[in-house]
């Protein structure tokens, strides 16, 4: 690997020391890790061994002795787990310890795509908090709806802005989080070209980037919320400078985190650094501020989106699994979207706030008196578990998620499931929707969500 002579100066006079065996470091393979998904439990077979190695900072997590081809995996598509950098995983212990979970919280994430660390925070929340994912460019907009979606959590919004065109919602998140664009100095293992990128001018254009979102992130948190502010580079002006500049200008106190020694991970002034040549992981930077106290303004509204008709309601309740939970909207589209009973005043305030965002869980559509759900809807957690479905192998598991249609003797005849919607389902996760009619199935897997590659 060719680093810039800079760098290496710059890594040297970080880690003395240390400094070969950093550099030994990132000529070793990058290390393989995924997080589970704690509301989609199945089997994760045949890659996660009974041996595989827990995350040391994540319950949840394990590494992989090698990586498997994760779009051959059926689960992988069902939102079973996802594919995460363990250093990254990190910022849940953060939240632990500065926020009390059992509550209702408001979540931001304000630089989101593609969304590991979203569905990280999702994860940690209950069924009384919302999750804002936010995302400026808007070319990323989809990938990160598409791993949402596939996560299952409900109580998100999808938002597409600039930081500075939050300002409406100023003191209104308990946690928000600025996983800033950085220098990717902590990538460089994992993707060489990153170094090739790389320059001093880059790292000072980075901070003062940074120091920008950080400013807007400042004003949307609640007083007495939590800040945090993560990297994925090792330099000082975009990490501890940074820091220092936030509580020098903003009504910021560091928190300082309770860490095991045996987790290898270096307090730095105002933040925690991860090494790749001490961790298990690539490199990582997270601060942790709480602000201020302060008066807390309460803003309430009324959701601005028509009501579903009676009639329709009725036939959509069977299709939810607790139906009493959610309030049944219609947008201007004519889908229909479903919206956390006791979050409708969250939801209308951020609604309202906000211009280029999602609205709710989407459920599908009607067609006359035909109800037409949706591929999000099959995924999410809200969904009836005693809906008609069909278990596949994994061979036509695989064909499904390549839009093909499948041969599936069980629809129909003597206990067969019959005619109409069905669940695809494999290891008992839904994969997304089939319609048996007459001597045939339908495969309503979007397009834009089929694998292309060629499958041996």
């Amino acid at each position: 690997m060719n680093l810039p002579l800079s760098f290496q100066a710059q890594m040297e006079s970080i880690l003395g020391a240390d400094y070969q065996a950093f550099m030994d470091a990132l000529q070793t393979e990058t290390p393989t890790s995924i997080r589970l998904n704690p509301s989609k439990k199945t089997i994760l077979s045949p890659f996660l061994k009974e041996e595989a190695a827990m995350v040391k900072w994540h319950s949840n997590a394990y590494y992989l002795e090698t990586r498997p081809i994760f779009t051959l995996d059926p689960l992988f598509h069902a939102g079973a787990y996802y594919v995460q950098e363990a250093s990254s995983m990190f910022i849940a212990e953060a939240v632990k310890q500065t926020v009390d979970l059992s509550q209702p919280l408001k979540v931001l994430d304000l630089c989101a795509a593609p969304g590991g660390k979203t569905t990280l925070l999702a994860s940690l929340l209950n069924k009384d908090c919302i999750l804002v994912a936010n995302e400026v460019i808007k070319s990323r907009v989809n990938i990160l709806k598409e791993n949402l979606e596939k996560w299952g959590f409900p109580n998100y919004i999808v938002s597409n802005h600039d930081p500075e065109d939050l300002a409406n919602l100023e003191g209104f998140f308990d946690v928000v989080l600025v996983d800033a664009p950085c220098s990717g100095e902590g990538l460089f293992r994992k993707d060489p070209k990153a170094a090739d990128e790389w320059s001093e001018a880059s790292v000072q254009m980075c901070s003062a980037r940074q120091k920008r979102i950080l400013q807007a992130a400042a004003f949307l948190v609640a007083p007495e919320g939590v800040l945090l502010y993560s990297t994925c580079t090792y330099n000082e002006f975009e990490n501890q400078n940074n820091a220092k500049w936030l509580t020098k200008t903003l009504d910021f106190e560091p928190f300082k985190l309770n860490i095991p020694s045996e987790w290898n991970i270096v307090e730095k002034e105002n933040g925690y650094q991860f090494f790749p040549h001490k961790v298990r992981g690539e490199g990582f930077f997270l601060s942790v501020f709480r602000k201020e106290k302060g008066h807390r303004e309460i803003i309430t509204g009324k959701i601005r989106l028509n009501r579903v008709r009676k009639r329709q309601v009725e036939i959509v309740r069977n299709w939810l699994e607790n139906p009493d939970d959610f309030e049944l909207f219609v947008k201007a589209d004519e889908t229909i979207i479903a919206i956390p009973q006791q979050l409708q005043n969250e939801y209308a305030t951020i609604l309202r706030a906000i211009e280029k965002r999602s609205s709710g869980i989407e459920l599908g559509t009607f067609k006359g008196e035909d109800f037409i759900p949706s591929h999000q809807f099959a995924l999410s957690t809200i969904i009836s578990p005693d809906l008609p479905s069909i278990e596949l192998s994994k061979e036509d598991a695989l064909r499904f998620l390549k839009k093909e249609n499948i041969n599936a003797p069980s629809l129909s005849g003597e206990g067969g499931v019959g005619l109409g919607w069905l669940l695809a389902r494999y290891e008992g996760l839904n994969l997304g929707w089939m319609k048996a009619v007459g001597n045939r199935v339908n495969n309503y897997l979007p397009k834009e969500w089929r694998i292309r590659m060629e499958i041996d």
